[in-house]
């Protein structure tokens, strides 16, 4: 409390010795001090997310739905948004992450926020107004739990969530182990960020959505250390990278895809590699129920911590000691260095069994628990291996992030597909 204490004498000490110089510039320079003051009293190790906070409505019809009625079933209100799902995720993982978003004055908005506010996370980034109409994405899903068909509407995150709006948490950017944003953000606003974070050499993740929003890569590649596409929109990013290039070879892999892994990698590997030449560091690619590869130049790069000094603490440190126990990070050292440019290492780290009620909100919780892992120190294997074991959790649940998360069952989870994850290529290309 003391360090507390001389930190905010400090800062209000700093603010009065500016303040006489002009009232204009005084009011310019409040808004940073005291976002400076309150990050001072944070550990100033948080990962900040940036990206969207939607409501989620999912219907689940009982019956094949038929045109010009209604049809009998459960209509369910679930708290969603690709970056929110994963800064939820992140928070019952023990994880303190910054969330940077926008939500609107109204039912939706107001339940979003509340939420939020219970966590006990800070909610300065949420930007909250009468003009903005919150996000809503409305899905009937089919017996199997997938999305049948659904309508979404972003036009409040990509007016609202701006570059201006983002520019002012620079202070907790700069101060972060890792930063993600979600492809829901305009191009303006997905560039400030990726420049805030790469200029002090923050790691950035991005998530690209969906198939149309992952094409945004284009703009922003040179600053992407991770991304976490699908298959179809690796594809696509690829295609967005270079048009062309790749013609005609996700129509192939999709008739082809059900082979082995070591077939399968080799399928997707032209777009992979494209990826990493174009100076991504780690590509993580979801393949639904049969897992992830987690593809870079090199195997070295993935056996590293990229957090070097976690803080560990309650719930973050449990799960640091559980996993890191029983799943030794020199797994994989040998890993030979292949000289060259055009090479790829690529790991499959395979899907667990699961009693599935709706898939929305897995690949969110992948992520968000492999960025928790990440930021108590384990290596992206050993965080990847965390967040296959979240999805299955989640996968199980009924809203897009699970209440609670066992912690021993998933530890125990992550531990069985790092075991059982290999290399399915390590060589040039």
């Amino acid at each position: 409390m003391a360090a507390e204490s001389r930190a905010q004498r400090r800062i209000q000490s700093l603010y009065r010795h500016l303040s006489p110089q002009a009232s204009d510039a005084s009011s310019l320079l409040q808004p940073t001090v005291l976002r400076a003051e309150r990050l001072s009293l944070r550990d100033g190790r948080e990962a900040v997310v940036i990206g969207g906070m939607v409501l989620d409505i999912h219907a689940l019809p009982f019956s094949p739905p038929a045109p010009g009625t209604t049809t009998p079933g459960k209509v369910h209100y679930v708290l969603g948004g690709v970056a929110r799902n994963i800064a939820d995720c992140m928070s019952k993982l023990g994880g303190k992450p910054f969330f940077i978003s926008a939500v609107g004055l109204d039912m939706a908005g107001n339940h979003l926020l509340e939420h939020w506010r219970s966590t006990g996370h800070p909610i300065e980034g949420i930007l909250q107004t009468q003009d903005i109409t919150t996000a809503v994405v409305c899905c009937v899903l089919d017996p199997n739990g997938e999305v049948a068909a659904g309508v979404a509407s972003f036009e409040s995150i990509e007016k609202f969530l701006t570059a201006e709006w983002i520019q002012q948490f620079r202070y907790e950017i700069s101060s972060a182990p890792v930063v993600m944003v979600d492809a829901n953000l305009n191009n303006r606003a997905l560039e400030a960020s990726c420049r805030l974070a790469t200029g002090d050499n923050i790691p950035l993740w991005f998530e690209p959505v969906s198939v149309a929003k992952s094409k945004k890569i284009a703009s922003i590649v040179k600053y992407v250390t991770y991304v976490s596409p699908n298959e179809d929109e690796l594809f696509a990013m690829a295609d967005a990278l270079s048009p062309g290039k790749l013609y005609g070879l996700s129509e192939r892999y999709r008739s082809e895809k059900n082979c082995p892994a070591e077939s399968h990698i080799n399928m997707l590997k032209p777009a992979i590699v494209l990826l990493l030449e174009k100076g991504i560091k780690i590509v993580v690619v979801t393949i639904g129920a049969r897992g992830v590869f987690l593809c870079s130049k090199e195997g070295s790069i993935l056996t590293r911590a990229v957090v070097e000094k976690p803080q560990r603490l309650g719930i973050s440190s449990e799960l640091h000691k559980l996993i890191s126990s029983d799943c030794p990070s020199q797994k994989f050292h040998d890993a030979k260095h292949i000289e060259g440019t055009s090479r790829l290492f690529a790991l499959h780290l395979p899907g667990l069994p699961a009693s599935v009620k709706k898939l929305t909100g897995a690949g969110d919780c992948l992520v968000g628990a492999t960025l928790a892992s990440i930021c108590e120190g384990l290596n992206i294997i050993q965080a990847i291996s965390v967040g296959i074991a979240a999805a299955k959790a989640t996968v199980e649940a009924d809203s897009n992030v699970p209440l609670t998360f066992d912690l021993v069952g998933v530890a125990a989870d992550a531990r069985w597909v790092y075991s059982a994850a290999k290399v399915v290529h390590n060589g040039p290309v």
